[in-house]
């Protein structure tokens, strides 16, 4: 099974552009949906064997080969002494099947799932032919993720609707759109925290006064439309507890999240429940995180007032809903970017910065050692200093990371979001926490963006850097972790493919050893 030695050569071929791609919009979808799929496979159910790019399956010992390794793709199987192309639809039965073998499990689902990523692709690379990216160079970065998740099989599903239902909210198509203004009895209204803002976003349009007696309450239309017709809702309206009132004034931004909006004018960004499987899970505001929201953002909050990096935290100020839908209405205040970006300075989405977008600063960089630095100084002591002096565990993958960059480019602050996916060493075991940071800073952020600056700049190592910058705090609670991050051999790997072909719950994350490139550094 593993003479690969023996076995029809890959003739050579140049690094695959996807962005060359775009003329065929089929070809270019199977190419951005094969990626990541590939780097989930490779990762959790197979190991390199002989041969470049060649991988052997530990269920049953299959061979498979791809060109590439940040973004694999033309994927390849070895059966009748030949390699044989896959298509998408092909990779995608292929998977299932080695799933099958690898688990004992069977599951419908995913497979649906990694069509639908990969046609939602497809709708999007079309808009995108015709829709203008914003001027704005924030809102362009978040709204810049074709790809997305680079280690999730179905990074673009929308739960399996029609186009036409999503694709006018869709960061990655360039949306921008009103929201939809009801209201809710007061009797009716169960909010916590600071919700002022949402009652600013009804003003300058032709909603006037809000009836006496009723609050305001943004809604997203989409969530609308999944929701407005279940029985407790509709009820709401036909007993006078929910009305409409119209639709905001000036449009919104979606981000990145899809369900979280942010507005420029009034600075501030509003997060919805969204009834569609993103990613790992149903996108609601559930009640147990709200409910413990304020206490988690506070001590997040608490931890940022003294931070030497000077970064900063975009608090969820409070939440507003209806007590006949707390989920499916509620709505979350985060602050906006102005009272806490750095004068001069432009915020950007640190996701954004890998996956590449139009104006990133990583372009046209020569030598890539001083803005890489300058990354780490930023991005790196806050998440070690919440951890080690407040107890708090930041969730700081690359999309709850925006990173500020001044005139040249080079970063000078880091900006940390989502208290939902915060946790408390007062409510976690340390070592848990601990593997979470990890994972978040090290595997899921900094490790992608050293890979895009190694690939771009040949020859060149980011490790060492990393490993300055680590070993530069010593402080009381970690030193003895980060001294083990510097010379274990393994890191934490998440295992996206196989918690949701397992129906593990999303927030339960499973990790598997990679090599730690610290260790080797």
């Amino acid at each position: 099974m593993d003479r690969v030695d023996s076995m029809p050569p890959m003739p050579p071929m140049p690094p695959m552009n996807l962005m060359n791609l775009m003329d065929d919009v089929a070809e270019a979808a199977d190419a951005y949906a094969a990626a990541p799929l590939l780097n989930c496979l490779l990762r959790e159910v197979a190991e390199p064997a002989r041969g470049p790019g060649v991988y052997r399956f530990l269920a049953d010992g299959q061979l498979l080969r791809v060109r590439g390794e940040r973004r694999p793709g033309e994927a390849e199987v070895y059966a009748d002494g030949a390699w044989h192309r896959l298509s998408h639809a092909e990779l995608v039965k292929f998977t299932a099947e080695e799933l099958r073998g690898f688990t004992g499990l069977s599951n419908s689902e995913l497979p649906a799932e990694m069509i639908d990523s990969r046609d939602a692709v497809a709708a999007l690379l079309t808009a995108r032919r015709t829709a203008p990216p914003p001027a704005d160079p924030y809102i362009r970065s978040e709204q810049s993720l074709i790809t997305g998740h680079p280690y999730h099989p179905a990074p673009k599903a929308r739960g399996g609707g029609p186009v036409a239902g999503w694709l006018p909210y869709a960061p990655e198509a360039y949306a921008r759109f009103p929201l939809e203004l009801l209201g809710v009895r007061e009797d009716a209204v169960v909010e916590e925290g600071d919700t002022t803002a949402l009652d600013a976003l009804g003003t300058g349009g032709a909603l006037g006064e809000v009836p006496p007696g009723y609050r305001l309450l943004p809604a997203h239309p989409w969530q609308l439309d999944l929701v407005g017709a279940r029985p407790e809702i509709r009820d709401a309206f036909a007993d006078g507890r929910l009305i409409r009132l119209g639709r905001t004034a000036r449009p919104l931004w979606p981000t990145a999240a899809v369900r979280t909006l942010y507005a420029p004018e009034d600075d501030v960004f509003v997060k919805f429940s969204l009834d569609v499987r993103i990613t790992n899970d149903i996108r609601r505001l559930w009640r147990h995180d709200l409910l413990k929201l304020r206490r988690t953002d506070a001590a997040t909050a608490s931890a940022f007032t003294d931070m030497s990096a000077g970064a900063a935290w975009l608090s969820d100020r409070g939440y507003r809903t209806a007590d006949f839908a707390f989920e499916e209405l509620a709505v979350l205040v985060r602050d906006g970017l102005r009272e806490h970006v750095v004068p001069g300075a432009t915020p950007l989405l640190a996701a954004a910065l890998v996956e590449g977008f139009e104006g990133s600063p990583l372009d046209g960089l020569t030598d890539p050692s001083a803005w890489w630095a300058a990354y780490l100084r930023q991005v790196v002591p806050p998440v070690l200093e919440a951890f080690a002096r407040h107890g708090v565990v930041l969730e700081a993958h690359l999309q709850n990371t925006l990173v500020a960059v001044d005139a040249e480019g080079t970063p000078v602050q880091a900006l940390f979001r989502d208290a939902e996916g915060v946790k408390l060493l007062a409510d976690v075991d340390p070592a848990t926490g601990w593997e979470r940071l990890v994972y978040c800073l090290i595997v899921n952020n900094v490790t992608e963006l050293a890979a895009l600056l190694a690939e771009d700049h040949p020859g060149w190592d980011p490790w060492p850097a990393v490993r300055t910058e680590l070993a530069r705090h010593g402080l009381p609670g970690i030193a003895d972790g980060i001294a083990d991050l510097l010379t274990a051999p393994t890191l934490p790997g998440k295992t996206n493919l196989l918690l949701r072909w397992t129906g593990a719950d999303g927030a339960g994350a499973r990790y598997l050893p990679l090599p730690n490139p610290l260790a080797r550094a």
